[in-house]
């Protein structure tokens, strides 16, 4: 039979769904994201009636809550996972904290581990100049927390 004579709710034609991708490497957290992951887990366990896609969605937060590690706080000499970090790019002043990746919202200052910026301020330190997208000195930390 032709697709066009198929009815819509025909559902051997529709694309597979698959599972929500896990970002890749370990799953490090801070405190504040572990406990984002167990609200998520809790949200989802909530829902009487789960759709498909709540149950894949539940499946991907179970994942990430099971490898979630929890890190130490970091020290207030060197930028690591979990620090604030003040510093200036391209003359403006702006706060960032490092984070895991399942608590990243670059739009509030949090920083995902794997993104470009906080690669380039690992390892740095207060009145330090670290180079950054192809420019050296292109970021001066002023203070770390």
């Amino acid at each position: 039979m032709s697709v066009a004579f198929r009815r819509e709710s025909d559902e051997e034609h529709l694309e597979p769904k698959f599972e929500l991708p896990v970002p890749p490497g370990p799953n490090l957290v801070t405190e504040r994201g572990l406990a984002l992951i167990e609200a998520k887990v809790a949200e989802m366990e909530a829902i009487d009636a789960p759709s498909d896609d709540q149950k894949r969605t539940l499946r991907y937060w179970r994942r990430r809550l099971a490898s979630a590690q929890v890190q130490p706080a970091p020290t207030a000499d060197e930028v690591g996972f979990g620090s604030h970090v003040t510093f200036t790019l391209n003359k403006a002043k702006r706060e960032i904290q490092i984070v895991g990746e399942d608590e990243a919202d670059p739009a509030a200052g949090l920083l995902g581990l794997q993104a470009p910026l906080a690669q380039a301020l690992i390892g740095a330190t207060e009145g330090e100049l670290v180079p950054f997208a192809g420019k050296d000195d292109a970021i001066e930390v002023i203070a770390i927390r």
